[in-house]
């Protein structure tokens, strides 16, 4: 029989997927709203805001999946419940997104 068990970093990473989801969306807010200091310094640190943007997501996304996995968190989610986790998290962060900007 197959094994079905979701892995430790399958699930580590995926709740990093979270979190990071639901910051990348904050931080759009964030330097919208801080125009001349937050997204000044992230034009200066890359050359585009978006590339900063892009760099500290996926920086946050590996750093936050290392640490789930080494705390042992991939062993008490289920596949489900992450599942439903990640879609919770990349629907609220649109709403966040389109709810600033409308």
């Amino acid at each position: 029989m197959k094994d079905t068990t979701t892995g430790k970093y399958t699930v580590s990473f995926g709740l990093a997927l979270a979190v990071t989801s639901l910051l990348s969306a904050l931080l759009v807010v964030l330097k919208e709203l801080n125009e001349e200091t937050v997204l000044a310094w992230m034009k200066v640190a890359t050359g585009h805001h978006w590339v900063t943007h892009g760099v500290l997501d996926l920086l946050l996304f590996l750093l936050l999946g290392i640490v789930f996995a080494q705390l042992g968190w991939g062993a008490r989610v289920s596949g489900n419940a992450l599942a439903l986790t990640i879609v919770t998290s990349v629907v609220l962060s649109g709403l966040i997104i389109a709810g600033f900007f409308v």
